[in-house]
C-alpha cells in the first residue's frame, strides 16, 4: 500500500532508517560544503515535507507492506505552468527489497501524478552504480532521456545520474498496468 506521510510515522520511520543506515547511505543525498544543513530528525523532515506538500511542491508517500512501514516515495520539484512535471525519489527497507515492492509503489505514485495530480511528465534520476534502482526503472519500462554529470550531492560528493522519464501520452493505461504486463511475461 502507498499512502500519504503522516507526522505519526515518526517511530516507524526512525526505526526503519536506523536499521537500514548502511543499506541507504551510499544513495542518500547529502549537503554540499556551505549548504544549509538537512533536517536532523523525523519531526523536522516531516514538517518540511508536509509544508512543501501544502504548497503543492512535494507529495510525500509511505510504502507499507503488511501494514508496516517499509519505505518512502517522494514526488518533489513539482513544476506547474507550461512544464507540469516532477521528480520521484524512493527507498525501501532492505528486508523487503527484491520482492517487487519498490516498482509497484513507484508505479502507483506515477499513475497518481499523471492522473489525478495532472502532471504531464515524471522523471527519476538514478546513479549509474545503483543497480537496485536501475532495476526498478527497467521493470517500469522507463526510457533513459539523459545523463547528468555531477548532478546531486550524494554520500559526500557530487554524483552523476542517469535520467529516466515518462509522459502521460506514453502510458495511457498507466505504469501499473505496464508493470503487471511486464511481470506476467517473466
Amino acid at each position: 500500500m502507498v499512502r500519504s506521510l503522516r507526522r505519526s510515522d515518526a517511530d516507524d520511520w526512525q526505526a526503519v532508517r536506523a536499521r537500514n543506515q548502511d543499506w541507504l547511505e551510499p544513495w542518500d543525498a547529502t549537503v554540499p560544503p556551505g549548504g544549509a544543513p538537512r533536517p536532523a530528525s523525523y519531526r523536522l523532515v516531516s514538517r518540511a515535507l508536509l509544508q512543501q506538500a501544502r504548497r503543492g511542491q512535494t507529495l510525500p508517500f509511505v510504502i507499507e507492506v503488511g501494514g508496516r512501514f517499509a519505505g518512502q516515495v517522494t514526488v518533489s520539484n513539482v513544476a506547474r505552468g507550461s512544464a507540469q512535471w516532477a521528480s520521484i525519489g524512493y527507498w525501501v527497507d532492505a528486508a523487503v527489497a527484491g520482492r517487487g515492492i519498490a516498482p509497484r509503489a513507484v508505479a502507483m505514485v506515477i499513475d497518481h501524478c499523471l492522473g489525478p495530480v495532472g502532471l504531464h511528465r515524471v522523471e527519476i534520476c538514478v546513479r549509474p552504480e545503483n543497480t537496485n534502482s536501475l532495476r526498478v526503472v527497467e521493470k517500469l519500462g522507463l526510457e533513459q532521456v539523459g545523463y547528468a554529470p555531477r548532478f546531486l550531492h550524494i554520500n559526500g560528493d557530487w554524483r552523476d545520474h542517469r535520467i529516466f522519464a515518462v509522459t502521460r501520452e506514453e502510458v495511457p493505461e498507466g505504469i501499473e498496468a505496464r508493470l503487471s504486463t511486464h511481470q506476467s511475461h517473466q
